[in-house]
């Protein structure tokens, strides 16, 4: 049986991937066990920071799962999930605080947050596209067509790349929150800084699961030509 080398490459970027999702959780689930001493719930803490940006037309809603929160520029909604919503864990502050971070972020025009918003639809074209284009052009022997949809692909990796500097900075704002206002001390803030670390960290595996995609993508046109 043939065994393409190149797949070694997609092996390590799920490894990693699967690394950083078991990290993300067994650090979340740990701290989200650790009270603050402020008591203050997640939910009012990320309205006291919007408050606090003078942000006022943004709602704050309650979203099943684990994991899921997030903030939508377009509907201005921050979600929170269950586990987060009513908590006063460090985790959940540290996580409430990242979104309300999202949102100071369009308030102000962050750049590369317009930047990321501009690029989703380029992305998601990409990922739709790429694939079909890929596979057809090796089984067609059209590596034309082939490199068309690598290229395609290429805008993903760029989509994941731009992200990183917009959930940094929501991380590094919502930390210098929790801190300057005095809501979390000591061994809390370092709990959160490792939640909102894990959580990153998945951002940066995933980019690097890509680029290893997309690697392999190149070196199998590559070899196509050659053969």
């Amino acid at each position: 049986m043939f065994f393409d080398p190149t797949y070694i490459l997609v092996i390590i970027g799920a490894v990693i991937c699967m690394i950083a999702s078991v990290n993300v959780k067994s650090t979340y689930n740990k701290y989200s066990k650790v009270r603050s001493s402020s008591g203050i719930t997640a939910e009012e803490m990320a309205y006291r920071m919007l408050q606090d940006a003078g942000i006022y037309d943004v709602s704050i809603q309650r979203i099943g799962g684990d994991l899921t929160d997030h903030y939508s520029p377009g509907e201005k909604v921050l979600r929170l999930s269950d586990t987060v919503y009513g908590s006063s864990s460090v985790a959940a502050l540290g996580v409430a605080c990242h979104e309300a971070g999202h949102a100071i972020q369009h308030k102000e025009g962050y750049a590369p947050l317009k930047l990321r918003s501009l690029s989703v639809p380029i992305a998601n074209f990409g990922s739709f596209l790429s694939w079909p284009l890929i596979v057809l052009g090796l089984i067609l022997g059209s590596m034309n067509l082939a490199r068309v949809g690598v290229f395609l692909f290429a805008f993903v990796v760029v989509f994941q790349l731009i992200t990183l500097p917009v959930e940094f900075d929501a991380s590094r704002r919502a930390l210098l929150v929790l801190e300057r206002d005095n809501i979390l001390w000591n061994e809390e803030m370092t709990g959160a800084r490792k939640v909102l670390r894990a959580a990153a960290l998945t951002y940066v595996a995933s980019l690097f699961s890509s680029i290893l995609q997309l690697l392999r993508l190149f070196l199998l046109t590559q070899r196509r030509d050659r053969d």
